[in-house]
């Protein structure tokens, strides 16, 4: 029976027993401060619109959202705004719109974005959604606020993985950036780890040990349909995929010690990329897919390399400490995020690749498997609170840091999603 469940696979309705809260525990200097009015007619939903980009605004450490009062009518995108009214409530932008019901079943969602301090429309966006979408559409319309004030990209529509540990059972999860609408992709009763998402976001790579062996797979988040990518002798691990999604890096110990190789996602196409008498594991492709960065202890400690992404001579990149693991590539690739041995803390440390300026970024101790959100603003990590694996994020800046809490069970492994075109 134990064999028979040792990888039990879920559709993707199946829901995850607990979801994450996340907390702000740190923010910004300068916090844009925003009035976001209750969305006319948000009542029909069963989670209004406002609450939920009020509430992404927020997280992001970037803004301060303030308390509007009921207004009788309520307002709406195409309510007349008083700038001056708002500008005595100390707001820089006012978010107002509206919820209306279609006559197919569907709702349409309008909205517009005010610069109050200019006293301008900044414009807005109209969106046709299904009742089960609001929280879909609550996330677009925060990134796109965040991007007309910051002038970056927001993530609140991006979603995460991370893997969940409950008594003897591993369950990969898949969430919003929020931590919510969580799913669970796969169960299983032995180890999953290193979860790498696909370029396009349709595919997860991980590593599961249900064979009692380390075996790599690709796994189509539209169906639950996977494949095996890497199952040769010895062990099977540390998949990243290539920019343009064509090929995985692996570590692989066929050939006896650990070493990296190329392999197509099918498990065809197999070729050693390294060629040391070390351990070489973890690697990650720069964005451009020119360079892989790895870890090794070719130099007799754990450091950070990098080499051509086609194979070729490797160069070291970490010089301060004994013990720099697990790299990770900011997506403008200019920051090298890492975990650093620091005093006898494992923390998450960033490295300016221009003129390799370091910082120690978390105030953690046991942290593990650094993750960039796609518009490298926020750092994903695993650490360790009260003897329990929980999730914790950071700003590349080291600025804003969030905590992530699930009521039960032990979270790891976490990675964060690219933009889904």
């Amino acid at each position: 029976m134990r064999k028979l469940f040792a990888a039990f696979l879920f559709c993707f309705a199946t829901a995850a027993a607990a979801q994450l809260s996340i907390e702000v525990t740190g923010a910004g200097a300068q916090r844009i401060p925003i009035a976001i009015a209750p969305f006319a007619g948000e009542g029909a939903l069963a989670q209004g619109i406002s609450a939920i980009v009020r509430a992404d605004l927020e997280r992001s450490g970037l803004f301060r959202p303030l308390e509007v009062p009921v207004a009788n009518p309520p307002l709406t995108e195409a309510s007349g705004v008083n700038y001056a009214e708002w500008r005595t409530r100390q707001a820089d932008a006012l978010v107002q719109g509206s919820v209306a019901a279609r006559p197919d079943g569907r709702f349409e969602v309008r909205f517009k974005l005010f610069d109050i301090v200019k006293g301008a429309d900044l414009s807005g966006v109209a969106y046709t959604m299904s009742r089960q979408q609001a929280r879909t559409t609550a996330h677009r319309i925060a990134d796109f606020v965040y991007e007309k004030l910051t002038g970056e990209k927001g993530v609140f529509s991006t979603r995460i993985a991370y893997v969940v540990k409950r008594g003897n059972r591993f369950e990969l999860q898949i969430a919003d950036a929020d931590g919510a609408g969580e799913e669970t992709a796969l169960a299983s009763f032995e180890p999953i780890i290193s979860p790498a998402w696909s370029p396009d976001g349709r595919r997860l790579a991980y590593v599961s040990f249900e064979n009692k062996k380390p075996v790599v797979y690709v796994h189509s988040l539209a169906d639950g349909k996977r494949q095996v990518a890497a199952n040769f002798k010895g062990s099977n691990s540390a998949p990243a995929w290539a920019p343009d999604g064509s090929r995985l890096a692996v570590s692989l110990s066929r050939d006896g010690g650990s070493q990296i190789f190329s392999v197509s996602p099918d498990g065809s196409n197999v070729r050693r990329l390294t060629q040391s008498a070390g351990i070489d594991t973890e690697p990650v492709f720069s964005p451009d897919g020119q360079t892989l960065y790895f870890t090794s202890d070719r130099g007799g400690s754990a450091q950070i390399y990098r080499m051509p992404a086609g194979g070729g001579e490797a160069q070291r990149v970490t010089f301060d400490g004994t013990y720099n693991v697990s790299p990770r590539i900011s997506p403008d690739g200019r920051l090298l995020a890492f975990i650093a041995r620091n005093g006898g803390k494992f923390q998450v440390a960033t490295m300016d690749l221009a003129n390799r300026q370091t910082q120690i970024l978390t105030d953690s101790d046991k942290d593990e498997s650094p993750s960039f959100a796609p518009n490298g603003r926020m750092i994903l990590l695993a650490t360790v609170n009260g003897g329990r694996g929980v999730l914790s994020a950071v700003s590349s800046d080291g600025r804003i840091k969030q905590r992530l809490s699930l009521s039960a069970g032990d979270v790891r492994e976490p990675a964060w999603g690219p933009y889904i075109k």
